[in-house]
């Protein structure tokens, strides 16, 4: 068990430092309490997709469908709303199209024994192509009918809007299944050695199929949280979403080697990022600056991964 909780004390120490170091540089508008607020709306997309890839992962799997996933979700909500259709009806169809999505992606890579980048890869410019075509090539305008209010602050809701604690409950009760359930300790066992998994009686193709299938239901999900924001289905959007997503993960200490990783190390290098990019904002740094950054931060985590398992 220790050497699960070990990996992200490292990005929680990076956490607070760059917190610390962001509240010192811009002390009257980043340590604002709606600027904590905003962070937390902002988070909600790529947290609730980091939970899925961390599954994914910890397989020793990689999922490079996320983004398409997320701007297919958009585009389904916006026209089954457009259509006169109500809201839930919506979300059950962005959600149920991306949950099937996932479920074939699982399918391929635990039946066929496919790689599962070459998969992701080519659902990636499925689900694209078909956002686009499903959307004539163009944005969805349509009326929200509420949607819209799932990330909109109100007083109805403590402290944060109702989108932020959807988040919340994903992200806690993936936790719980992943550390407390036979499913979890099957998802470690077959990212820690497949071969030994079968001979034990682990089903693996199954866990991977669920895992894919949990893991497009939540980038489904996250789609319904993207439409939210954007209010329009939009099908070139969240371009480069999926590398977002990783990033997270692995800079919270997940092994992209499979075996490793938690969603609580996800959800810090997600919010590691968040900080980042907003802390960098109020200072005046270059988008570009902030890239370099990140990329930096990953191949850091990446490397001490690597020295970490060379050392066991």
């Amino acid at each position: 068990m220790k050497a699960r909780r070990l990996p992200y004390v490292g990005p929680l120490a990076a956490l607070a430092a760059t917190w610390a170091l962001f509240a010192v540089l811009a002390p009257g508008s980043f340590t604002r309490a709606s600027n904590f607020v905003t962070m937390a709306r902002q988070s909600t997309v790529v947290a609730v997709a980091a939970v899925g890839m961390t599954l994914v992962i910890i397989t020793g799997g990689i999922d490079l469908s996320v983004g398409s996933a997320v701007a297919f979700t958009t585009v389904i909500v916006a026209k089954t709303l457009a259509a006169g259709h109500g809201p839930l009806l919506a979300v059950l169809a962005g959600v149920g199209v991306a949950t099937a999505c996932g479920t074939a992606s699982g399918a391929l890579v635990g039946k066929l024994r496919l790689a599962p980048f070459i998969v992701t890869l080519s659902a990636m410019s499925i689900l694209r192509g078909a956002a686009k075509g499903v959307a004539d090539e163009q944005k969805i305008d349509c009326d929200p009918q509420g949607l819209d209010a799932l990330l909109v602050p109100s007083t109805r809701w403590p402290l944060f809007p109702p989108g932020v604690w959807i988040a919340v409950a994903v992200i806690v009760a993936g936790a719980l299944a992943l550390r407390y359930t036979r499913f979890g300790r099957h998802v470690y066992a077959v990212g820690s050695n497949e071969a030994t998994a079968r001979v034990c009686g682990v089903d693996v193709p199954r866990i991977k199929i669920l895992v894919y299938a949990i893991a497009g239901a939540l980038a489904g999900l996250a789609g319904v949280l993207e439409f939210a924001t954007l209010t329009v289905g939009d099908p070139t959007d969240s371009i480069g979403l999926e590398l977002e997503v990783i990033a997270a993960v692995v800079i919270g200490g997940a092994s992209l080697s499979g075996g490793e990783g938690s969603i609580a190390g996800s959800i810090v290098g997600a919010m590691l990022m968040a900080v980042m990019r907003t802390g960098c904002t109020f200072v005046g740094v270059h988008n570009w600056v902030q890239e370099i950054a990140t990329g930096a931060i990953i191949l850091a985590a990446a490397a001490i991964d690597q020295v970490r398992r060379r050392g066991r």
